[in-house]
């Protein structure tokens, strides 16, 4: 509960394994709704389907009796919109409010029919009796429909998917980390867009952060902020430690990684975290790579080019809108080395993206004069 007229009907599923069908989520996820209780009541947004039956029946609990005026729908993604005809079955005379594409959308899941609707856009109010809420428009993050709402009176800003995490809301854990891993993977490339969403937010006395999932933000809402800008703008947080990501054939290009990383390791006081692209979290990999300055990719040669997982991974990369880092590459092949051209030719595009000089090419098994190689290439990109 945020006060005695706002109050949070979401839930929380810890069955889930996979988000969106491709993102770890051990510690499962959460689909935040509430309630706003006035002189007319409000209901932003539903969850997904999955877990429909504990959300009216939240739902139910709170209303007391009463019965919701309003529906707003900030995005109709369908793990927050999926149960919206279950919602109309048991309030059929609910109106649901959105703006043009919201409505457009909701026609690929739903038919409306009759259903009362409210459009809206950039700057309308919604007066509920003593709260008012204000739309606020966020196109691209991370769909076209994606709008926010800001309730004046409690100064409380239902922020859609930004602001969210991975997890259920039970999940005892740092909201960083998984908050990077949710960001950058699913909003990532819109940075541009979420920059003008910050922009609006500024204009805007905001106490309370009510994302669809995960947490609601309040005193730690200027540390997200600052988050939130430099990962929207591209910024590395860490200048001073370094990434590896290796995808190894036999497990020589993995070795090599690993003596690189001992090198580093000596000569910097920062951390210098290795991936193995074939068994870590793909997902926290690319946040990772987002997140360190530094980045080196080592890779087997595969099929006169490269090995799968490095070649997904840096194709997910580029769609992400990966820029602004130092990269150093480690290449294997036993008879033609061909990985490190891949890569070059996969990063060629990426804006300000650095590679140093000496690439290392490894034939088979590291051997003592790999060694030098891997010791110039830690000076090179630590330089």
């Amino acid at each position: 509960m945020l006060s005695s007229d706002i109050r949070y009907i979401g839930v929380d599923d810890i069955d889930i394994d996979l988000f969106e069908g491709q993102y770890m989520v051990p510690a499962g996820m959460s689909y935040n709704s509430y309630v706003i209780l006035d002189e007319k009541v409000a209901v932003t947004d539903t969850v997904d389907l999955r877990k429909v039956d504990g959300f009216l029946a939240n739902l139910a609990a709170a209303l007391d009796g009463r019965k919701p005026d309003y529906l707003i729908v900030h995005h109709v993604e369908p793990d927050h919109a999926s149960s919206l005809q279950r919602f109309l079955d048991v309030y059929p005379d609910v109106t649901v409010v959105g703006n043009v594409k919201t409505f457009q959308l909701l026609e690929n899941y739903f038919a409306l029919g009759s259903t009362a609707r409210l459009v809206v856009k950039e700057g309308d109010t919604l007066p509920l009796g003593k709260h008012t809420l204000q739309f606020v428009t966020a196109p691209m993050v991370h769909w076209p429909e994606v709008m926010m709402s800001y309730e004046s009176t409690e100064k409380v800003l239902f922020s859609a998917d930004a602001f969210g995490k991975f997890g259920a809301r039970a999940a005892e854990e740092p909201w960083d980390d998984e908050a990077r891993r949710y960001y950058l993977n699913i909003v990532g490339k819109y940075g541009p867009q979420v920059q003008a969403v910050l922009k609006k937010a500024a204009g805007l006395d905001i106490q309370t952060i009510c994302p669809l999932h995960g947490p609601e933000l309040d005193e730690t809402i200027p540390h997200v902020l600052d988050l939130y800008q430099k990962w929207s703008t591209y910024t590395p947080e860490i200048e001073d430690g370094v990434f590896i990501a290796y995808a190894s054939l036999h497990g020589n290009t993995a070795l090599a990684a690993e003596r690189l990383a001992e090198i580093i390791d000596g000569k910097i006081s920062g951390d210098v975290l290795l991936a193995d692209l074939a068994r870590d979290d793909s997902a926290e990999a690319l946040s990772c790579a987002f997140q360190y300055k530094r980045v080196v990719l080592a890779a087997s040669t595969y099929n006169a080019g490269l090995m799968p997982f490095m070649d997904d991974f840096l194709h997910h990369l580029k769609a992400k809108n990966w820029q602004n880092h130092v990269v150093g590459l480690i290449e294997n092949g036993s008879w033609a080395p061909m990985a490190a051209k891949t890569m070059k030719a996969e990063l060629e595009g990426v804006k300000n993206i650095t590679v140093v000089e000496p690439v290392v090419s490894i034939r088979g098994a590291v051997k003592e004069a790999d060694l030098a190689s891997l010791n110039a290439l830690a000076d090179a990109i630590l330089a």
